[in-house]
């Protein structure tokens, strides 16, 4: 059970950031918080995948910031979000022999994030006049709740 709600969480952190999610999952397989070895997706632990992941997260916490970026809502965004959960979720699953269960809790929780956060980062932006104070609030949620997540998985 605890499986499933850690793929619906990592999907959320999808919603709210598409590339975090695989990133710290790739941390998490790398430093052997998530047991991927011997298994289809052994490779997201690896050193080029780790570091791949880490450096697309980072360019979407820089981009994400810039007035030109488009809504997460947007057809292309929102499939990328839920792509990215159900991909991070069936990775937590497998470690427990479902990595089906996996994928649709992390593609659930995606659509959580995307929308969720949306709402909570337009109230907030509106609440203290300005978007940007609101986008970093919202990166640290998204890190840190990652980084709790993954390590929690084991």
């Amino acid at each position: 059970m605890s499986l499933y709600l850690f793929a619906l969480l990592i999907g959320v952190v999808a919603g709210l950031r598409a590339m975090t999610a695989p990133a710290a999952v790739a941390w998490g397989a790398h430093l052997g918080l998530i047991p991927l070895t011997g298994t289809p997706l052994e490779w997201v632990g690896g050193t080029i995948a780790t570091w791949v992941f880490t450096a697309l997260a980072v360019l979407e916490l820089i981009g994400d910031q810039l007035p030109q970026t488009p809504s997460r809502k947007v057809p292309a965004q929102f499939g990328t979000r839920i792509v990215s959960g159900a991909f991070c979720g069936a990775a937590i699953g497998m470690s427990g022999g479902a990595w089906i269960g996996g994928a649709v809790a992390g593609a659930i929780g995606a659509v959580i994030g995307t929308l969720g956060g949306a709402d909570v980062r337009g109230r907030l932006a509106k609440a203290v006049g300005k978007d940007l104070p609101a986008g970093l609030i919202e990166d640290v949620v998204a890190v840190g709740g990652a980084i709790l997540i993954v390590t929690a998985v084991k």
